[in-house]
């Protein structure tokens, strides 16, 4: 048995090279939150793009193509990781591209090339996501099979914490708006910033980068990487044929397999909802970026709330009890979100008079959708960090690589079929009823993929303490 103070820890919250590996999400999040999501995204389709129509098609274009590459990219480079051993050495190469490129958004001014400023973008979201890969795989060595769910929800919360404090300093004091110039307490932006040029938005791009070497740090000092096993060139070669075994492999392991693929249909489900539920908020009630981005700390908020319960749970009750669990919340807070309109919620039962408030989210139907919103909260950070426990739960720290990696790979191998099944129904409901009705119902096509997800999910073994073995 191990001892209390090697891997894999049975303590593991008590350890520095656990707190260590979790400041790699603390680090990596203010990216995803703040420079896609929430900040720097909106710029480059309000400010930097010549017409919102135009920006939406290159942002999308852009996210379209780093998809792609991640998920073609992530299993091939966790099987060479395997075979070549340390993680820390990719990890770091691919933060000096991250660092770098998000460096140079700041150089994304309005009337600068969109397509270099989509370029930088690509190339940071491609470092980012398989810096994510590698660092997910150091999971099964480090960490004992009995308390993977609870490090895995707790490094959750903790990525979320990161990004709702590098999102409120950008929203209260960095990013301004155009036509106030002031920041969401009323400032003047610091250094000057000015909000008509985006400089407040274009510089959570370098701030962003200085917060992610900064807080990666503690991984590589603190946390112990695996051995050196082969060189680099004799592990890509051999890499080939372990990704080709992989794919044949998977399938002779019936609870994993069964796993993946309701995950790949609840993940799609839950992506469409993350991308499309501040821009189906922003339609029906005219939210700002201001309000689109005080949505997002909500959600941050919870999410912390949710992965903190989450992580006694999965240490109690197992990965899978989370996992339905969440996705039953994110079913009935997609039913609330679809049922509500600017006049009602709950499919019409309960109706609002007519509203004049002024302010943040003031109608009745903003605090409805806002209640539905927390469930969503509550829910989309244990959804995620749970099914990383399962994964973990159910390989070896051998073949942890190549598996993150395929994971990687079926998360986006069909992210295109939750937005484009939104998109056919809402453009199908356009032609018989109003735009407002069209967007909730095109909304609703989700629902269908976190119920044929959990119930793929419902018939499928939980992890156990040993992982699966394939069959003959």
């Amino acid at each position: 048995m191990a001892s209390s103070d090697q891997p894999p820890y049975r303590r593991p919250l008590r350890q520095p090279a656990v707190w260590g590996w979790m400041g790699f999400d603390f680090a990596a999040q203010p990216f995803f939150t703040v420079v896609i999501t929430f900040v720097f995204g909106p710029y480059f389709v309000s400010q930097l793009a010549p017409d919102a129509a135009t920006g939406q098609a290159w942002w999308a274009f852009a996210a379209t193509v780093a998809g792609i590459v991640v998920a073609i990219g992530s299993p091939l480079l966790g099987a060479i990781a395997d075979r070549a051993g340390p993680r820390k050495p990719w990890i770091a190469g691919l933060a000096v591209v991250q660092i770098a490129a998000v460096a140079l958004l700041w150089t994304a001014a309005p009337g600068s090339s969109l397509a270099i400023a989509a370029a930088l973008m690509v190339l940071a979201q491609i470092a980012a996501e398989f810096s994510v890969v590698f660092n997910d795989a150091m999971l099964p060595r480090l960490v004992h099979k009995d308390e993977i769910g609870r490090v895995s929800n707790v490094a959750w919360g903790f990525g979320y914490a990161g990004g709702i404090v590098f999102l409120i300093l950008a929203l209260a004091f960095l990013a301004g708006s155009p036509q106030t110039g002031r920041t969401l307490l009323g400032l003047v932006p610091l250094f000057g910033l000015d909000p008509a040029t985006g400089e407040g938005a274009r510089a959570t791009g370098p701030l962003s980068g200085l917060w992610y070497l900064v807080f990666v740090l503690p991984m590589f000092l603190l946390t112990p990487d695996r051995p050196r096993a082969k060189k680099v060139a004799a592990a890509v070669t051999g890499s080939l044929g372990d990704l080709a075994a992989t794919f044949r492999e998977v399938r002779r392991r019936p609870a994993l397999f069964r796993f993946l693929l309701a995950r790949m249909l609840y993940q799609d489900g839950l992506n469409a909802l993350l991308v499309l539920g501040g821009a189906f908020a922003a339609g029906m009630f005219g939210w700002t970026i201001t309000e689109s981005g005080l949505f997002g700390i909500i959600l941050n908020v919870t999410a912390i709330l949710g992965c903190l319960g989450a992580s006694v749970l999965d240490a109690r009750l197992g990965s899978k009890p989370v996992v339905a669990l969440s996705i039953l919340c994110l079913v009935v807070a997609t039913l609330g979100i679809v049922s509500t309109s600017p006049s009602s919620t709950l499919f019409g039962l309960l109706a609002f008079a007519p509203s004049h408030a002024t302010g943040f989210f003031a109608t009745p139907a903003e605090k409805s959708y806002i209640v539905f919103g927390l469930l969503i909260g509550l829910a989309f950070g244990p959804v995620q960090a749970s099914s990383r426990s399962w994964l973990a739960q159910s390989v070896t720290a051998e073949e942890a690589g190549r598996y993150f990696g395929f994971y990687a790979l079926i998360g986006r191998a069909t992210s295109f079929l939750a937005p484009a099944a939104v998109s056919a129904l809402t453009a199908f409901a356009a032609t018989r009823t109003d735009p407002t009705s069209a967007a909730r119902i095109g909304m609703s096509a989700l629902i269908v993929f976190f119920i044929v997800g959990l119930a793929i999910l419902w018939t499928t073994k939980g992890p156990s303490t040993r992982a699966e073995r394939p069959l003959a």
